[in-house]
């Protein structure tokens, strides 16, 4: 047994793994985003964690109660301990294994059984059965490479849907508080148009307008009155989606600063790009799938070879339970034993064509996945250098109608214009402030996919540290 134990443990050393090696895609990167500001900055807003970009405190604990109760995490963070433990199983398989089998009295009585070699029917034994692989062309070692990047991938998408739901979190509060402030200027224009339907129809029964007139009021007082209606079902239904987020029932979501309260960073330096395939999760899950379906060739190509194994019985049976521990009872055997495909060798053929297939998949997933990288991080980084002149000219817009309008209210009752510059200019103040907001949620938005299209703020609990955040009560919870 020293012998061979010796012989089995140079074969091993000595030994490769069939099979592919995996080695990492080449990726081309440009050495700068296209539209990064000038300036050569290397920093990243992504190294800044999510809870020194979000500082709306209600954001805050918000995000904090979706990483603890939201089902998605749970789900992801069950399917790593899963996958913790195939590894765990995949790696036993480096070890012999061994059963036992044995007879006992059954309610009190023998239990009949025929032993090879005894005459007696009647029989007392116990045996155990050994079986060791020799990982000659390296199948197991395979096997745990697979089930390592396994492992790997499912803690990748743990990280992702972390920082999908941070950005998820926050890109839904923001809408909320869009369509707070957007249903107040729809029934602050509300009562404006409702006192203009009251003087319009003053002047109607006056003789001082007509008919059509007083109907054009009307109409306009009835589009706020939609609008009013359509926000508040948009804001109900926000709710509805955080709370989901945030794995509860739906229900009122608390607020904190205003749309146009939220702090924001100057700056979003974007960083270098190669640093993205180190940092995006969905990436890392993709090279990770990869790793594994590279494995998975080896394996395929290795079931192809004859399998070698030790395998062994021992025991000890006798027909008195009394004399079953004797030495002339004890009996074994142990040997090599080689098993290989003959009539499925096409079979296992096929079946390595299809993990060579599968692994081709992953390349091209991988591929997929940088060019979407780059492709969200341009698109984010476009809108948070056009939004902020976007909103710098609505703002100068809705200041210029808010004029308008004063003065055309003033022209309106002091006889000096129509009904028309006064509906006019409602009208365009009523939906400049609606865009406006738009603008508001969209700079905030940007800035937030910009930070998840990077990759950034994530921990491996998905949390901040004690010091930086108070505790959640139960009741704010």
């Amino acid at each position: 047994m020293r012998r061979l134990a010796l012989v089995l443990s140079s074969t091993l050393l000595t030994a490769c793994a069939v099979g592919p090696d995996f080695t990492k895609p080449d990726a081309t990167t440009p050495e700068a985003f296209r539209m990064a500001e000038a300036g050569g900055n290397t920093a990243s807003i992504a190294n800044t964690p999510w809870w020194e970009l979000l500082k709306d405190q209600e954001l805050q604990k918000l995000i904090r109660t979706a990483l603890e109760e939201n089902k998605d995490l749970q789900r992801a963070a069950a399917a790593v301990e899963e996958f913790q433990a195939r590894l765990f199983i995949a790696k036993t398989d480096f070890a012999p294994q061994m059963n036992v089998t044995t007879n006992a009295p059954l309610f009190g009585r023998k239990t009949n059984f025929l032993f090879p070699g005894f005459p007696n029917p009647f029989n007392y034994y116990l045996q155990g059965n050994l079986s060791w692989e020799i990982d000659i062309w390296g199948r197991i070692r395979r096997s745990n490479e697979a089930a390592r990047g396994d492992l790997l991938s499912r803690e990748e998408n743990r990280r992702a849907i972390v920082l999908q739901l941070v950005s998820g979190v926050a890109e839904a509060y923001f809408e909320l508080l869009q369509f707070d402030m957007q249903l107040d200027i729809a029934r602050r224009t509300l009562k404006s148009w409702e006192e203009s339907v009251r003087i319009a129809q003053a002047r109607l029964r006056q003789g001082m307008i007509s008919k059509l007139d007083a109907d054009q009021f009307e109409a306009e007082r009835a589009n706020a009155a939609a609008k009013a209606a359509e926000f508040e079902r948009q804001k109900v239904q926000k709710e509805n989606q955080l709370s989901v987020l945030l794995g509860r029932n739906p229900g009122r979501i608390a607020r904190g600063h205003s749309l146009t309260e939220q702090v924001m960073p100057p700056d979003v330096p974007p960083g270098l790009p190669s640093e993205l395939l180190q940092r995006r999760p969905d990436i890392l899950q993709a090279e990770q799938d990869l790793a594994a379906a590279t494995a998975r060739i080896g394996m395929a190509k290795a079931d192809r070879f004859p399998k070698l194994s030790i395998t062994g019985i021992l025991g000890v049976a006798s027909p008195h339970l009394s004399r079953l521990v004797a030495n002339e009872t004890a009996f074994g055997v142990a040997g090599p034993g080689f098993a290989g495909p003959l009539l499925n060798a096409q079979i296992l053929g096929f079946q390595q064509k299809a993990a060579e297939a599968q692994a081709r998949q992953a390349v091209a997933q991988y591929e997929q996945s940088v060019l979407v990288a780059f492709k969200e991080v341009e698109d984010s980084l476009v809108a948070v250098s056009t939004v902020r002149e976007q909103r710098t000219a609505q703002l100068q817009q809705v200041d210029a109608l808010r004029s308008a309008l004063s003065l055309a209210n003033l022209r309106y009752k002091g006889g000096l214009a129509n009904y028309l510059d006064v509906l006019i200019a409602q009208r365009n103040l009523f939906e400049a402030e609606l865009a406006l907001m738009g603008t508001h949620r969209l700079h905030l938005v940007s800035i937030v996919q910009l930070y998840k299209a990077l990759g950034g703020g994530w921990t491996p609990e998905g949390q901040p540290p004690v010091q930086a955040l108070p505790a959640v009560s139960a009741q704010e919870k």
